[in-house]
């Protein structure tokens, strides 16, 4: 694989045991993961993520206080691999957003070319890293996603497609897929850096960290390019924070967000603290009332990128405008 500068990669190389060792002059990735009673998937997720061709690799996990040994499992793991660094621990996060922030505010990127986020408890394909350097490289490209191979304990997989086309506005309303597949150049990851620890207080409210990051990428100018390829196995239990919409329930409970207004909450927070509530397209919304949910149905082919997802965000943002706007000026 070529980087762009015309260095050819070298090819993966195995040392004793069967390790493989740091090829010379492989992009050098710095993988951000958050960890929350997690003990039951870690070892196969950070297996896969060392395990990645073409590329060199170093881990920093940030785990929010656990009741399952998560910790202590980590600090062990990381006396055995040094390409595995645990963050100071017994802070409680209450989410993945607060724990991939913190993830951002503190790790030192300044010896990597890209930085990636990742989760717990999936399974990452051995090119996810190389497939997406490589196509960030060839687009000229700031930030990459991809579609990923959600799988459950009973063998059930399904693709869950994000890579429809980008419109004017989706930034503020979705993120642009899981964001366990992001990967973007360290540039970017520092950007997010300075607005993390410069406008702490206003992004403390924030839920989805991926939402954020895509948005802010997004409004200052960096280009991203979602994949339409699977990087990789994405797992589905009880205790994932945001997963698939598979089930009435998780059906339900996406709806009960979406139409109790949770989700335009998020977007005017999202707005303000990227810098863009005052634009002409956030001023009628930017503040509670029907008539800004009016207008945002009347906009939602600018606002979402798949069609499903167009027309309920209308039907939300009508419902809205009917009952009543109830969602609060964060």
């Amino acid at each position: 694989m070529n980087n762009g500068s015309g260095r050819a990669r070298s090819p993966t190389s195995v040392g004793p045991g069967g390790d493989r060792e740091v090829g010379l002059g492989w992009p050098r990735v710095a993988v951000c993961l958050a960890a929350y009673n997690g003990r039951a998937w870690l070892q196969e997720q950070l297996q896969s993520i060392l395990q990645q061709e073409g590329v060199e690799v170093r881990i920093f996990v940030s785990v929010d206080r656990s009741v399952d040994g998560t910790e202590a499992w980590v600090s062990e793991y990381c006396r055995a691999e040094g390409r595995v660094l645990l963050l100071p621990t017994g802070e409680r996060f209450g989410g993945a957003a607060p724990n991939f922030f913190r993830l951002l505010k503190e790790v030192d990127f300044s010896q990597f070319e890209y930085v990636s986020l990742a989760d717990q408890d999936d399974i990452w394909y051995p090119d996810k890293l190389q497939r997406a350097i490589s196509m960030l490289e060839e687009s000229k490209a700031d930030c990459y996603s991809s579609n990923v191979m959600a799988f459950w304990d009973d063998g059930t997989q399904r693709l869950v497609d994000k890579a429809q086309s980008q419109r004017q506005w989706d930034f503020l309303f979705e993120a642009a897929g899981p964001g366990c597949t992001y990967v973007v150049r360290r540039a970017v990851a520092e950007a997010v850096k300075e607005l993390l620890l410069d406008k702490r207080d206003l992004v403390a409210d924030i839920g989805l960290h991926d939402w954020f990051i895509y948005a802010f990428a997004r409004t200052r100018g960096y280009r991203w390019m979602i994949d339409a390829r699977p990087s990789m196995a994405y797992r589905q239990h009880a205790l994932n924070q945001v997963g698939v919409n598979s089930g009435w329930r998780a059906y339900v409970s996406r709806a009960r967000k979406i139409f109790g207004g949770w989700g335009i909450s998020q977007a005017r927070l999202i707005a303000r603290a990227i810098g863009v509530d005052n634009a002409g397209f956030c001023r009628p919304w930017r503040r509670p009332g029907r008539l800004g949910m009016f207008w945002l149905a009347l906009n939602a082919f600018r606002s979402r990128r798949k069609g499903a997802d167009m027309v309920l965000f209308a039907l939300a943002c009508l419902s809205l405008c009917v009952l009543g706007d109830r969602s609060n000026d964060q």
